[in-house]
């Protein structure tokens, strides 16, 4: 997933995914299920991560930012539409789920979608940027799960990745296709030593940040992994000294330090392939940095929290 500097920008500005955040009381909500929610207070995480967005907040239903879809699942249209909001493709989870053969049921006190499928678990909360399947998370700069007219709504893509499905959406229909192969659960995945490192460092040279500060903290380090002129691996990166030490955290000892928990997602969203940093290879604080090396000589490209980041 590839953003543009603007909105980045203006993500970061308006301080979207902030960690730490307390609960957000939005109005009565159906919760498809026929009962409502006064409130969400993020439970599948230990902070909420996002305020509440949701589709009744767009004025009049405007079509530049409102589009209803037809919504083809492996061959069967949905009884009930998908919308399109700002370009992303939202689909209604509970008659989604059904085409698939997954169960679904949806909790009001945590406001909390759970999806059931032979090789996966899927659950979602309302206004988190962060859904799971099989423990690994799947993010997106839209909500992962929205209300809407009584029902839920989820970003078609992350429906699509949680069951290995092809996705195709254009104007007026979007359609899922493909064999069911669920994701490899987080356990077969990942490997724990690069969780533990790039957790380390997104920790130490970002605690306290924006969860999509984090992020671009780590989308730094692999992009020096992928890169001929760093080492190719995440603990070589980050303890590389050929031209100096490159993190700080590496001379004051702190990148040993136990990452939080919003430091350890963040770490897992990058090694799900996540890339928000527009080729990066930099970054520092410049109220507190005494480098005038990569102001100076590497192009800027955006800031968030705060961090400036460069190319």
């Amino acid at each position: 997933m590839k953003l543009n500097k603007s909105k980045i920008v203006a993500m970061a500005l308006a301080a979207i995914l902030t960690v730490g955040a307390g609960a957000t009381t939005v109005g009565a909500v159906g919760d498809g299920e026929g009962g409502s929610v006064e409130s969400y207070s993020a439970r599948l995480l230990p902070h909420s991560y996002s305020r509440i967005l949701s589709l009744g907040s767009i004025p009049s239903k405007n079509p530049a930012y409102y589009q209803r879809q037809k919504v083809t699942v492996r061959g069967s249209l949905l009884s009930v539409q998908g919308v399109k909001i700002n370009g992303i493709a939202y689909i209604p989870l509970r008659a989604a789920a059904a085409a698939v053969g997954a169960s679904y049921s949806y909790s009001s006190s945590t406001a909390t979608a759970t999806m059931r499928r032979d090789g996966l678990l899927f659950t979602a909360g309302v206004g988190c940027y962060v859904s799971y399947a099989n423990d690994r998370p799947l993010f997106t700069t839209s909500p992962n799960v929205l209300m809407n007219d009584g029902r839920l709504y989820i970003p078609a893509e992350v429906f699509a990745k949680a069951l290995g499905l092809k996705l195709t959406s254009g104007a007026t229909a979007t359609t899922l296709s493909g064999n069911i192969a669920p994701l490899l659960p987080a356990s077969r995945f990942y490997r724990e030593d690069e969780v533990f490192w790039l957790a380390r460092i997104i920790h130490a040279e970002s605690r306290g940040e924006p969860l999509l500060g984090q992020i671009a903290v780590g989308c730094v380090v692999l992009n020096r992994v992928r890169s001929a002129y760093y080492p190719n691996t995440i603990y070589g990166v980050i303890f590389d000294r050929k031209w100096g030490v490159q993190f700080s955290p590496v001379l004051d000892g702190s990148i040993y330090n136990t990452p939080s928990y919003s430091s350890r997602l963040a770490a897992m969203i990058c090694l799900e392939g996540v890339d928000i940093s527009e080729g990066a290879f930099f970054f520092l604080e410049p109220l507190h940095s005494s480098s005038s090396w990569i102001p100076s000589s590497r192009k800027y490209l955006y800031t968030i929290g705060h961090h400036d980041f460069y190319a």
